[in-house]
């Protein structure tokens, strides 16, 4: 898995690219907590159910389905609104379900471990992507001030940092552009924090 800090990082690049420039802090918040979401699964090893099992670390819970259930609940708990549907809900849903379902789309990148079950809960196998760039991180603390650490991050640095920096840029770019043709709106902010 990369490491918590790089997760950290999408969902940060992620939100500086998509969402409107004014929003809460809870946002950013639930960003991070989603994006880390996933390997609370390590439970599962102190609970004594086996990496391979569909509850296991990597399995159901690194799943896009899993992320799309996480996505829809915190755009219904977190943020209110009256219509259920409405464009804001639906964008913070779709949002935060990938953000979420992010974390095993990138684990499914790296070099070790038993895969990940990108298809459960309708099909329990581990995948991972043919080209697997990031070296996996050590679970504790520890190893990570060693060789393998090292190396983790800098797989990361170059394999998931830098393509965001890129995203990010880009994003700024299509931003300013799409502001300078319509010219600058007037009035009430995009996102009301009375409603988020």
């Amino acid at each position: 898995m990369p490491t918590i800090i790089t997760h950290a990082v999408v969902a940060a690049a992620a939100g500086l690219s998509f969402a409107p420039k004014a929003v809460p802090g809870r946002f950013w918040v639930l960003s991070v907590l989603c994006s880390v979401l996933p390997d609370a699964d390590v439970v599962a090893f102190i609970l004594g159910i086996p990496y391979f099992h569909p509850l296991g670390h990597r399995g159901f819970f690194h799943s896009p389905f899993f992320g799309l259930l996480v996505g829809l609940a915190v755009a219904l708990v977190f943020f209110h609104e009256r219509a259920v549907l409405s464009r804001r809900r639906t964008f913070l849903a779709v949002y935060f379900a990938c953000l979420t379902a992010s974390h095993g789309v990138l684990d499914a990148f790296t070099d070790g471990g038993l895969g990940i079950a990108l298809l459960s809960p309708f099909d329990h196998q581990r995948y991972f992507f043919p080209w697997t760039p990031i070296v996996v991180s050590p679970i504790g603390i520890a190893e990570m001030f060693s060789a393998w650490g090292a190396a983790v991050m800098r797989s990361e640095l170059l394999s998931v940092w830098l393509p965001c920096l890129v995203v990010l840029i880009l994003a700024r770019l299509a931003r300013s552009a799409m502001i300078g043709s319509r010219g600058t709106r007037s009035g009430q902010p995009v996102w009301s924090n009375s409603v988020m």
